[in-house]
């Protein structure tokens, strides 16, 4: 064979090998790690308020692409995470607030737990191939007086590692019936660095399959344990701030050893890295804990429900940018994992999130219709909480720059323009009576289609 001839042929199959694999590479799916902060308020992270410093955290934001107008399923922790993980409204699955004991929950209007035949995003990306795991505190069935609750492979998952409020609570964070205990071998503030270590045992165990983890950590959560003495290095409310920055900077610190990890496995660049929060923060320190914004934990005021939104994906998203413009809803989550994933939605019409993937690529999205919340049920002492200034209305809608609120009767209306009054000071109820009429319908005929909770 001619010397040249057999040289090209050589280079020729030499491009089309490198081709092929530059190819196989693209189309590798990506791992998805799901971190979901509990009552961590959008600002406790420095990269939206600057009061505590939070640099690891920080730096996923940096490394890829920041958003500032994300906002949860609901202003309390088990309708938050149960709209998140199904892409559905939580109204419609019968969650209002946090599940309690069984006749707690009946008062609620509230199921004891999470319906396993529910469509949920591990389900979808299990389907697909995806190995899938959940660590940290779930809230969505099991605990207290509820011991039929299904398990975590019911909804999808191969592997877990639940807190308390769970159908299958870890020995090593559970020694008593109760969310944390001095005799925990797992110590309270030692959850998240266990959570990450299970994370990435996962992750080396499934190395070159594609891998789905929720790290939904609890421990910015009260109380705040935060060191080697088991009250807390700062016991009492005088000092509780303190307690709060030592839990903050531990946890921070064990984001990084997340991502060192990832690093030191070689799948760092084609992993998703997402943070966020199921609710707003309380206590509330002067509101700097939900950077200005009034409200709260159980609050639609956007303290309640604007949350932090980190997403890194160095294989697709260029670092350093930060989306102004987007209004994420976590609803979103499961339909934007499946366009990405490229994973078929069997009940693609039970969703009420839409696939916002394109924005976590820098293009910003419009959403298709507003965002629809509900907190207050009826008037039970379960909805009495926050007092003042911070307790909001009952129904909430999100339209753009507007954001409207009223009771289920049509009581207590409130009309705000975010753009311009992002604190929801000034109520133009009286100055938009159109808007007013506008809003109350879409929320009026919005509560009226809502299942009726099951009696008995």
């Amino acid at each position: 064979m001619n010397t040249n001839l057999y040289i090209k042929l050589i280079l020729s199959l030499l491009f089309s090998f490198a081709l092929s694999f530059v190819s196989a590479q693209d189309s590798k799916k990506p791992n998805i790690i799901l971190i979901l902060s509990d009552d961590l308020g959008i600002g406790d992270l420095s990269a939206y308020f600057n009061k505590y410093e939070t640099p690891n955290l920080d730096k996923l934001g940096q490394e890829g692409i920041r958003f500032t107008n994300y906002y949860s399923a609901s202003p309390i922790c088990s309708p938050s995470r149960a709209g998140l993980l199904t892409g559905q409204q939580p109204a419609k699955l019968h969650f209002t607030t946090f599940l309690n004991t069984r006749a707690d929950n009946r008062k609620k209007n509230q199921v004891d737990y999470l319906d396993p035949n529910v469509q949920t995003m591990a389900k979808v990306l299990k389907n697909n191939g995806y190995k899938t795991a959940h660590f940290g505190k779930w809230h969505l069935g099991g605990g207290r007086d509820v011991q039929d609750a299904p398990n975590f492979d019911k909804y999808g998952f191969d592997a877990w590692s639940g807190t308390y409020e769970s159908p299958d609570p870890d020995p090593a964070l559970t020694a008593t019936d109760w969310i944390w205990s001095d005799q925990d071998s797992v110590k309270r503030w030692n959850r998240t660095k266990y959570f990450v270590d299970k994370t990435l045992k996962f992750l080396k165990e499934h190395k070159g399959e594609p891998c789905f983890i929720n790290v939904w950590t609890d421990d910015v959560h009260t109380p705040w344990v935060a060191g080697d003495d088991e009250t807390g290095k700062y016991p009492g409310k005088p000092n509780e701030e303190k307690s709060f920055q030592n839990v903050l900077k531990e946890y921070d610190k064990q984001i990084g050893r997340l991502m060192d990890g990832l690093k030191e496995l070689g799948v760092d660049d084609n992993t998703i890295v997402i943070f966020i929060s199921d609710n707003g923060p309380l206590p509330n320190f002067r509101q700097d804990r939900s950077a200005g914004y009034r409200g709260s934990k159980l609050s639609l005021y956007e303290g309640g429900i604007r949350l932090p939104l980190l997403i890194r994906w160095p294989a697709k998203i260029k670092p350093g940018q930060v989306d102004s413009t987007t209004i994420v809803s976590a609803l979103d989550f499961l339909p934007s994992f499946a366009k990405i994933t490229d994973s078929k939605i069997p009940k693609r019409k039970v969703l009420d999130g839409q696939d916002i993937s394109k924005a976590w690529l820098g293009s910003a999205v419009k959403r298709n219709k507003p965002v629809i919340w509900e907190y207050g049920r009826n008037d039970t002492t379960a909805f009495s909480f926050p007092k003042k200034i911070n307790k909001s209305p009952a129904l909430a809608v999100r339209d753009g720059d507007w954001k409207f609120m009223m009771n289920s009767d049509q009581t207590a209306m409130e009309l705000y323009n975010l753009k311009t009054d992002p604190k929801e000071q000034n109520n133009l109820i009286k100055d938009q009576p159109s808007l007013g009429e506008k809003y109350s319908k879409i929320l009026s005929d919005w509560w009226a289609k809502l299942p009726e909770f099951p009696k008995g």
